[in-house]
């Protein structure tokens, strides 16, 4: 009969423990607990020292004062405000101009930044070299400083209203904004909304179908015109069931300023044309980039199947380059919309703006602070969703 030693049925007992132990994945679990408990632990240290250095202090804590009375007003809005109105409407109206600078931008920066960028790598010798220079200026001059030259052209390049310039009827270029002619409020317009954003959906649908029924029988579909056509009639049909309202405010002379029309003002101008110019430069360098990944051959390809220039950059390249180009303009698209804290420089009634003046007026600057870092954070994982899902949407499916 075989005799055990006391030292391996020692090893034996604890074998599962050790077995447990040795093993990675349960190991890493283990310490990745431990760091939660550590983290959580130093959070509540620090969320229990500062209430209790508040209460010594007589510090008021809590969002109650989002319901108090603000008592100030603000330059610009989307909805009717005034300084009856309480904190947190104010802050909604900070969070409307944050959201309209920001998506607007989006839009621009990535609309020049695509132009910029193509042009980097034109035949033309001019154009190649102006889009160079533009490139190294924007990105090499701080968005900050930029933000203050072209808040000082506005306000002091342009003439008073009493001169201001008028290159289109019922448009005004003074160093009060730009003047638009706008539609009058009216159901109609809302309706009409509703159909365009209908007509998207049906366009969206339009090209998937287009797509399959491409691949399946091989024949093209047009659905830019297609899509087009859809948008444009849904929005007439939206516009004609809310009763076709056709009543246009034309912005006027009156005084020492102007009546009626809408207003760009020179704040939200200089924000929005900073922000475009300054980001596109970085967009230009991600699509040239992203143009010169792909395979020449697939260019040399498409020009011996007889495309034209511009089929092959928009049915050849442009769609390979996607694929590189997306994750890092992601980033550009987050950097403009955190970038647009910078508004309170220029006066612009943006988040930042807004919250500050709450939190001199409050005392509550933790409240405040914590606002702002939801809602950029909010913002910010909105868009790295959505752009994520754009890239595995494009991204080349391996069989």
């Amino acid at each position: 009969m075989a005799v055990v030693s006391e030292s391996e049925t020692s090893r034996q007992r604890r074998s599962p423990l050790a077995a447990l132990w040795n093993d990675p994945r349960y190991r890493a679990v283990i310490y990745q607990l431990l760091v939660i408990a550590g983290v959580v632990f130093v959070v509540g240290y620090l969320v229990s020292n500062t209430m209790a250095n508040l209460e010594q202090r007589q510090i008021a804590t809590g969002f109650g004062f989002l319901d108090r009375e603000a008592g100030f007003a603000i330059s610009e809005s989307m909805f009717s405000y005034d300084a009856t109105d309480t904190y947190g409407r104010a802050f909604l109206v900070g969070l409307t101009n944050t959201f309209r600078v920001a998506i607007i931008g989006v839009v621009l920066a990535t609309i020049l930044g695509v132009i910029i960028g193509i042009g980097r790598l034109s035949t033309n010798w001019l154009v190649a070299k102006l889009a160079s220079a533009y490139v190294e200026v924007t990105r090499n001059v701080p968005l900050l400083l930029q933000l203050l030259v072209w808040y000082g052209v506005i306000t002091y390049a342009l003439p008073h209203p009493r001169d201001a310039d008028n290159p289109l009827p019922g448009v005004f270029f003074s160093n009060r904004g730009i003047k638009l002619p706008a539609p009058v409020a009216d159901i109609g317009w809302l309706t009409a909304s509703v159909g365009v954003l209908v007509g998207i959906v049906g366009a969206i649908a339009l090209a998937r179908w287009a797509k399959r029924r491409q691949d399946a029988t091989g024949q093209p579909f047009p659905t830019f015109r297609a899509g087009l056509a859809a948008i444009v009639g849904a929005g007439i049909v939206g516009w004609a069931v809310g009763g076709a309202p056709t009543a246009i405010s034309v912005p006027e002379l009156a005084g020492f300023n102007f009546r009626g029309g809408m207003t760009l003002t020179p704040e939200f101008a200089a924000v929005l044309l900073g922000l475009t110019i300054y980001t596109a430069g970085f967009i230009a360098e991600i699509v040239r980039s992203g143009i010169l990944a792909v395979s020449h051959g697939q260019t040399e390809a498409a020009h011996a199947l007889g495309l034209r220039r511009n089929q092959v950059l928009r049915l050849v390249v442009l769609p390979q380059a996607l694929r590189i180009i997306i994750p890092p303009m992601t980033t550009q698209y987050l950097n403009l919309t955190k970038n647009s804290s910078l508004a309170v420089a220029v006066g612009y009634p943006d988040l930042v703006s807004i919250g500050n003046t709450t939190l001199n007026q409050t005392g509550q600057a933790i409240e405040a602070i914590s606002i702002f870092m939801a809602v950029y954070l909010s913002l910010s994982l909105g868009i790295s969703l959505f752009m994520n899902w754009y890239n595995s949407h494009i991204a080349l499916v391996e069989r």
